[in-house]
């Protein structure tokens, strides 16, 4: 999948250690991406780590000439659903009972759309 053209995606480095701190990973289809991935270890989490790597793959996302950048989010994750709003995805629509939770209880994960440019 990383060897793709079609996907791009951008690393957070601990600058004192350069052990890693996060990643996304992201795809374009035709003039849209979708990220697919985005992951803080929880040390650096409300740190500015997700936004940087977010800003990032949107600056790839625009690059590579995409009108829009879709991703989704468990319904409950607040921090994200936050940070996705203040960088301006608009909340587009819902997959029902998308995630599996470890007890097994379903959950909603939200559809969320930036257009860019």
């Amino acid at each position: 999948m990383i060897s793709s053209p079609s996907i791009f995606a951008a690393a957070a480095l601990d600058p004192a250690n350069g052990r890693l701190r996060g990643f996304v990973l992201s795809r374009l289809a035709a003039d849209e991406a979708e990220i697919l991935t985005i992951a803080v270890e929880p040390d650096s989490q409300g740190r500015g780590v997700g936004r940087a790597l977010l800003a990032e793959s949107l600056r790839q996302a625009a690059n590579a000439r995409a009108a829009a950048v879709f991703l989704e989010v468990d319904e409950d994750n607040a921090a994200a659903l936050a940070l996705y709003k203040r960088l301006g995805f608009e909340k587009v629509g819902e997959r029902r009972g998308y995630y599996r939770r470890a007890d097994g209880a379903r959950a909603t994960a939200v559809i969320m759309r930036k257009a860019l440019g």
